[in-house]
């Protein structure tokens, strides 16, 4: 058997898996960890594949920028709901937006360069820049994991490629101020580098909090890129399709990644995914009442034990993540939450913050379970840490 060390031993493992796992272990668990919705895709989406069908020639290859209908579909939803002018701009269309953050990180740096990710951050975002060859410069955000705009200042170089914002956030659910995003993206722009930001929850926001799209910032077109996914929105978590707006410079490279990695998203999933825009947003937004109402479960619940944890402001995406006031080891703590309560959370040393801190999520499951997961949750903390 060979056996030798290469770059993926530099790579975290992915998390969810792992506590899947324990999960698998543990019959009858209830798993506040994964972040989806519970919904499923709007049944115009399904209606679409009868006409995928109906094509002999999509059993072919398509083309790898995406299919012509979802291509305008998406033209005319960043035009109308994220204000994105498309003048020296290209939509490409991508298996989820994870890939189209590895395809911008490729595309855009040389083995060794940096990026600069917000701590905490998405771990798919640390793992593709590993993956890449490059060198993720991690910036603290403040105490309610706002952006701190000096931080990223002082942590750039002359090897620096981008600057990364996700808002509404994963994994903390904070929704960053239009005018802080716009500081980001001039700075960007200032220094000639790259603004990458991520608006998978765009649609998800509370308590009078608004999505804002750096893209729509004049002038922005040569250093924005803009990442997009249906899989929340929409309920279209394992169809796959996402997409990136990106400056028109970067075709190039973008369809030499495209084309080497998956050649075309799975046409079905695009077909699929023009019936979910044109069924539009309004179909994410009929289920927020109910997300928003577990919500404020949680957050009901969260408060009986203000005395062990921390909650800091989450008005977006569907998260908390909560810092214990202990010092048990986080995936630890998830263990006995699991063998102990049948309830699993994710550790927050995998989106780079030490400590013990845990992520909870609740728009996966129906308002009954959810409910039920919230009250293993809390009732298992108590247990452990009081």
């Amino acid at each position: 058997m060979i056996s030798h060390s290469t770059r993926m031993d530099a790579v975290q493992s992915p998390v969810i898996p792992m506590v899947g796992e324990l999960i698998r272990q543990h019959p009858g668990t209830i798993s506040l960890g994964q972040g989806v919705v519970f919904y499923p895709p709007p049944a115009a989406a399904i209606a679409q594949i009868s006409e995928f069908l109906a094509q002999p020639h999509n059993h072919k290859y398509q083309s790898l920028q995406g299919i012509p209908a979802l291509l305008d579909a998406i033209a005319a939803k960043l035009q109308t709901d994220n204000q994105i002018n498309l003048l020296g701009r290209e939509i490409v269309v991508t298996a989820g937006s994870n890939m189209g953050f590895l395809n911008a990180i490729l595309a855009i740096t040389h083995p060794g360069d940096e990026v600069i990710l917000q701590v905490p951050y998405y771990f798919n975002h640390e793992m593709a820049i590993a993956i890449a060859g490059c060198r993720a410069v991690l910036v603290p955000t403040d105490e309610n994991y706002q952006l701190q705009l000096d931080a990223m200042r002082e942590a750039m170089s002359d090897r620096t490629r981008a600057i990364v914002t996700i808002s509404p956030n994963n994994p903390t659910g904070a929704v960053y101020p239009a005018a802080v995003l716009r500081e980001v993206n001039e700075l960007c722009r200032d220094r000639g580098i790259y603004h990458i930001h991520d608006e998978a929850y765009e649609y998800f926001t509370y308590d009078g909090a608004t999505h804002f799209s750096p893209g729509s910032i004049d002038p922005g077109a040569d250093h924005t890129i803009s990442l997009f996914s249906l899989s929340k929105a929409y309920g279209f978590a394992s169809w796959r399709i996402g997409y990136m707006v990106i400056p028109q410079h970067l075709m190039l490279p973008i369809m030499k990644i495209q084309d080497t990695n998956v050649i075309c998203p799975a046409v079905i999933s695009q077909y699929a995914a023009l019936g979910a825009l044109q069924t539009g947003r309004s179909y994410c937004q009929s289920h927020l009442g109910a997300i928003a109402a577990v919500r404020q479960q949680m957050l009901s619940h969260l408060s009986q034990i203000s005395h062990l944890c921390t909650i800091p402001p989450a008005t977006g995406a569907f998260y908390f993540l909560l810092k214990l006031h202990s010092d048990l080891d986080p995936m630890r703590l998830i263990e006995r939450l699991v063998q102990e309560h049948h309830v699993a959370a994710l550790p927050g040393t995998t989106f780079g913050i030490p400590g013990c801190y845990l992520r909870v999520a609740y728009a996966a499951l129906p308002q009954d379970t959810a409910l039920e997961g919230i009250q293993r949750f809390v009732t298992g903390l108590k247990a452990i840490l009081e």
